[in-house]
């Protein structure tokens, strides 16, 4: 079974994933928050530097690109290829409301010829692994039997389904029952994201897929950062919950270390509270001590006594 770690703008960075890969090894890839190239084809440099080779030293790192355009797509993948990347993901599944609004992530999909125009382009231009990490469509689950009907036009890497609409966002239920058609049609390698928090989650879908070998998680490994390490090695509730107190005081070291002022400290490190929380239950008034926290000191005083409590 390959694991491989989704993106998330603003929290699974190059420092998030370089220490998440010291106290949780084992994971196949990371997949890098999306960059969008503008029509310059230029990306910005802060993007860039994420995805610098030496600043992810150690892991297979995919980065993501997010556009509707096919140049601009080649051009970016061209530029990441001189990094020396040989593998690029397009963005399909995105469905924040910004994003949609241009076509693009999720939004496209709403336009099947612009798709297949789209991975026209790429593949007729690229001479590079390409993964496509898409959702159902943008309303009807039975959209996506004309997407995959594209998808398997093309000699993709893998083909990594979310299996909800847009509309859903990250509501109700994943709707399997389109993965279960994919498997059965795709002629491309399928890796299966959506709702993975736990190892009775990845026994599950194991059970009812046994043919799929690739999973993807996100808010899960964001709740319990151990979850898939404890998967492959077996690790104690204890073991994975010192462990994970050891990633979080590393990761706000660093933070420390690499950004100026309290504040914007604070804030990165309540993003990553805001799921990793969960894995605390019965702790809510130590969160809301985290949440208001507007020192260090505060801060660090409030995680105590959630680790305390664990």
């Amino acid at each position: 079974m390959k694991y491989y770690f989704a993106p998330l703008e603003g929290i699974t960075n190059y420092i998030f994933r370089k220490i998440h890969s010291i106290y949780f090894p084992g994971l196949d890839k990371y997949f890098a928050p999306f960059i969008s190239p503008n029509q310059s084809k230029k990306v910005m440099t802060k993007e860039m530097r994420d995805l610098l080779p030496e600043n992810n030293e150690g892991i297979y790192l995919v980065p993501q690109i997010l556009t509707a355009s096919g140049g601009d797509f080649v051009a970016t993948a061209r530029k990441l290829s001189s990094l020396g990347y040989e593998e690029v993901n397009l963005n399909l599944g995105c469905p924040s409301g910004t994003v949609v609004a241009k076509n693009k992530g999720s939004g496209l999909l709403a336009f099947p010829e612009a798709v297949e125009r789209l991975l026209d382009e790429i593949f007729s231009r690229l001479d590079m692994k390409i993964s496509v990490k898409t959702r159902l469509g943008m309303t009807e689950g039975d959209e996506f039997y004309r997407l995959l009907e594209i998808y398997s036009q093309y000699p993709m890497e893998e083909l990594i389904i979310h299996p909800r609409v847009r509309e859903d966002f990250y509501k109700n239920n994943p709707r399997t029952e389109y993965f279960e058609y994919a498997v059965l049609e795709s002629k491309n390698p399928l890796c299966y994201n959506g709702n993975l928090y736990t190892k009775e989650d990845i026994e599950k879908l194991r059970k009812r897929f046994p043919d799929v070998e690739r999973l993807m998680c996100g808010r899960g490994l964001l709740t319990d950062p151990g979850f898939i390490w404890q998967i492959q090695n077996g690790g104690s509730e204890v073991q994975v919950c010192q462990r994970i107190m050891d990633f979080h005081n590393t990761l706000y070291q660093a933070y420390r270390e690499y950004m100026s002022g309290e504040r914007n400290v604070l804030f990165k490190m309540k993003e990553i509270w805001f799921y990793m929380i969960s894995y605390f239950p019965g702790n809510e008034k130590a969160m809301k001590k985290i949440k208001k926290a507007q020192r260090l000191a505060d801060y660090e005083a409030a995680v105590r006594e959630v680790f305390s409590f664990k």
